[in-house]
């Protein structure tokens, strides 16, 4: 990709941004001009090209959401924006300048990158995170992640009391039993309240789902917790003030994840109207929103590789000469997209035989564990579901020889054919890495480096320990 005229600006998130000119051969025309994301500043760093320039090309890393605004304005005046990797840069800069890093430096490195790199450059046609889609399923995610932390410090708190409160409770968080901790969460209060009017608060709250027995089963619960502790043994109060904080927090979060789960479904409509990533095995209405979200257009990705390092589930390489070797994913790509095709094809691993078969020998014949073995698949059911969006054709769930069958018949395929024995998993479940010899050699700098008398006696007698016998 090379064209006229290249702006490299280097984005700052409250500072002013640095921005550098070069025309195609790498020569630059002015550099090292501040401004900031206000329009002065804009249209004078505009009219600072030269006259009958229609070819401009502005390059620029993804930093923050930042860039948002200056790429939409940019666009808006007939300016391609591309965008480039922070890593590749990265080590560009550290080719050109190997000990300094300055703003100046960084945007003539963008300005002069194209002709140095162009195949590191991406054309950016939308918004980027500020799509509605993207960026509300990121918001949901969160949510979701910061009320299991609630519900996690709320299980902790239910234990001070002991286990007889909790068992009463119940293990499961749903509405009432956060209604219920914000008001009684005090088991002396409990007991005051009695079993006719806890009895009627729970039918009015459960919609009848608890009841009597419900009621019972709390009053013995709350009998039990304060016959542990004693009438002065703690402070019943304090602790119900801080269990009904974390209650109201859940509930709070759940009228939220409830409020954005309707914007996330209209948005969804628009995106794929076909509902081509709900036809894939696994996926439901929660994680075709989230991977259609942080997927966004598949026809950017050059081929469907592209797409499958962009979830960062393949394995790291390192090959030199004839030695070669594969390590864990990289999870340099989109963590939330990530996160949604890893359980994804969790599902679907049960009901779609081709994946199921692939899970089966991962796990039974290579001895991979169960996370290694989904995330195989996961890339596995990405490429799949781009390659249905690069064509619009629907997912089309298909036995292991090609025969189109139901989700019915593929669960049942999966059940006579590819059940990990409970033994296999049982052994897979403890993931024991080799000591190698690059391990020894650190541990043994670390013993070297403590210089004390119990590191050398240490040393001294694993030298002179017997060398054991080799066995192969």
């Amino acid at each position: 990709m090379f064209l006229a005229l290249r702006i490299g600006i280097d984005i700052a998130c409250r500072a002013s941004h640095r921005a550098a000119c070069a025309d195609s051969t790498g020569q630059l025309l002015w550099r090292n001009v501040r401004f900031q994301t206000r329009i002065a500043d804009l249209e004078a760093l505009w009219k600072r090209i030269p006259e009958g320039e229609d070819d401009i090309t502005v390059v620029m890393e993804p930093t923050r959401n930042a860039w948002v605004p200056l790429a939409a304005w940019f666009r808006r005046h007939g300016a391609q924006v591309v965008m480039v990797p922070p890593e590749q840069s990265a080590d560009l800069r550290a080719y050109y300048n190997k000990h300094t890093k300055t703003d100046r430096l960084d945007a003539e490195l963008l300005a002069r990158l194209p002709a140095l790199h162009p195949e590191g450059l991406h054309l950016e046609r939308g918004l980027g995170v500020a799509e509605p889609l993207r960026r509300s399923v990121k918001i949901r995610s969160n949510m979701v992640k910061r009320r299991t932390r609630c519900l996690q410090r709320l299980d902790a708190l239910l234990e001070i009391y002991g286990p007889e409160w909790a068992l009463a409770i119940g293990s499961v968080m749903c509405s009432t039993v956060l209604a219920f901790l914000t008001r009684w969460g005090d088991p002396q209060q409990v007991l005051r309240l009695g079993q006719s009017r806890l009895t009627r608060w729970l039918i009015r709250q459960s919609h009848g789902l608890w009841r009597e027995h419900k009621a019972q089963s709390i009053l013995a619960g709350a009998k039990a917790t304060v016959e542990l502790w004693g009438p002065e043994g703690m402070d019943f109060a304090a602790l119900a003030a801080d269990i009904a904080t974390e209650a109201e927090l859940a509930l709070d979060l759940d009228r939220q994840i409830k409020a954005i789960d309707q914007r996330i479904a209209a948005h969804y409509d628009q995106v794929d109207p076909r509902r081509i990533v709900l036809s894939a095995p696994g996926v439901g209405k929660v994680l075709a929103a989230q991977i259609a979200g942080r997927l966004g257009d598949v026809s950017r990705f050059t081929n469907l590789a592209a797409v499958r390092c962009y979830t960062g589930l393949v394995p790291r390489q390192n090959s030199s000469g004839v030695a070669s070797s594969a390590g864990g994913p990289t999870k340099r790509g989109d963590t939330c997209l990530r996160e949604a095709i890893f359980l994804a094809a969790d599902h679907a691993r049960r009901c779609d035989p081709s994946l199921a078969a692939r899970y089966y020998r991962l796990m039974v014949e290579s001895g991979k564990h169960h996370t290694s073995a989904v995330c195989s698949i996961a890339a596995v059911l990405i490429t799949r579901i781009a390659t249905c969006l690069r064509s619009g054709e629907p997912y089309r769930l298909r036995d292991v020889d090609g025969t189109p069958i139901c989700v019915a018949e593929g669960r049942r395929i999966v059940k006579e054919r590819y059940v990990v024995p409970e033994s296999v998993r049982r052994q897979r479940r403890t993931v024991r890495r080799p000591i190698d010899d690059k391990t020894s050699s650190q541990k043994a700098r670390k013993g070297r480096g403590s210089g004390t008398k119990s590191g050398v006696a240490k040393r001294s007698k694993v030298s002179a320990a017997p060398q054991p016998a080799c066995t192969s």
